[in-house]
């Protein structure tokens, strides 16, 4: 049975804000790992930027920065459904902070190709 506020649009946009929180948790530990090398181990931090110019780490870049502006853009929208009235127009910002969120991303990937 599906149930009819899982078929509305906002319902998405907390899905993807959740899945995007989740993605940048994950990768925080990753994050900080990498960090430490740089007082550990110079010469692996080495290894690993060497590692970080093929073609998949860009493209997985790619998608952190989108999950990040994701993220930030469901967090204001988050704060614009507590704070300001109710409107039908929220549905469209929802869609237009995931557009932007890509276009973001996107900006950034062709800059690292």
């Amino acid at each position: 049975m599906i149930r009819p506020h899982r078929t509305h649009a906002l319902w998405y946009a907390f899905i993807l804000h959740r899945i995007s929180g989740v993605g940048l948790a994950l990768f925080l530990p990753v994050h900080f790992y990498t960090l430490s090398l740089a007082l550990t181990a110079p010469g692996r931090l080495d290894e690993f930027f060497r590692w970080t110019d093929t073609a998949a780490v860009k493209f997985a870049e790619f998608g952190l920065v989108f999950l990040l502006a994701l993220h930030m853009f469901g967090g204001l929208r988050l704060m614009a459904l507590e704070w300001l009235p109710w409107s039908d127009r929220q549905k469209t910002l929802a869609a237009g902070a995931a557009a932007i969120s890509f276009l973001i991303s996107g900006l950034f990937l062709l800059r690292a190709i």
